[in-house]
């Protein structure tokens, strides 16, 4: 080991290193910018933005384009079904270096109300924290075998079972495990409140 490296803190030296594979893991030059758009054309917003930049040809300014979302299961008539769930409506993740070519390209984008941050001449990206956070909660939910459930219970609710021995029962949320999408429900039978496991897709709010 040199003087000079001596010299220097650890501590230094391991953030230079966090710092140096944030802005490869971030594409060089290129930040994570928040784009505030129209509620329900997010996707829409997307797929634009990806041909505008193509139709440019700058796509030398840009990088990933996302529209973070989830699979979930919701009840419908009595059905489990999948559906995809946005974790942030209204908004749209871009990667990209802020030239004035590109932000122009993005402000021309029919439905967008501007970047999130900074000013309005001025946009500000996010801290690489904050794109770590996200992007590492798309992953989790990526690598999760079953899809998270629409409909979240709390304790004392009072539910219906839809499923099983217990059809058309009401009972009261007496504690919720969302790791395995199992509730205990104390439903009341032949007089007396007795506890039941279920599956999420197997009770449904009481109306």
């Amino acid at each position: 080991m040199s003087a000079d490296e001596k010299d220097v803190p650890s501590e230094h030296v391991e953030t230079e290193a966090a710092q140096s594979d944030a802005q490869a893991e971030s594409g060089g030059k290129k930040r994570w910018y928040v784009i505030q758009a129209y509620s329900g054309y997010e996707k829409r917003v997307k797929t634009q933005i990806e041909e505008k930049i193509k139709l440019e040809g700058l796509e030398h300014f840009f990088g990933k384009i996302l529209v973070p979302t989830e699979e979930v299961v919701e009840m419908k008539a009595g059905q489990k079904r999948k559906s995809e769930r946005k974790f942030f409506p209204g908004y749209v993740l871009i990667q990209m270096e802020m030239d004035e070519a590109a932000w122009q390209l993005v402000r021309r984008i029919p439905r967008v109300s501007g970047f999130i941050g900074g000013t309005s001449e001025r946009p500000m990206p996010i801290t690489n924290a904050e794109a770590e956070r996200i992007l590492g909660s798309l992953k989790t939910g990526a690598d999760k075998t079953a899809p998270k459930p629409r409909t979240t219970f709390q304790v004392g609710q009072v539910v219906r079972v839809l499923d099983g021995p217990f059809a058309d029962f009401t009972g009261v949320v007496e504690e919720i495990n969302y790791e395995k999408s199992r509730v205990h429900v104390a439903v009341s039978i032949f007089g007396r409140s007795t506890p039941v496991e279920l599956e999420f897709s197997q009770v449904e709010k009481d109306a």
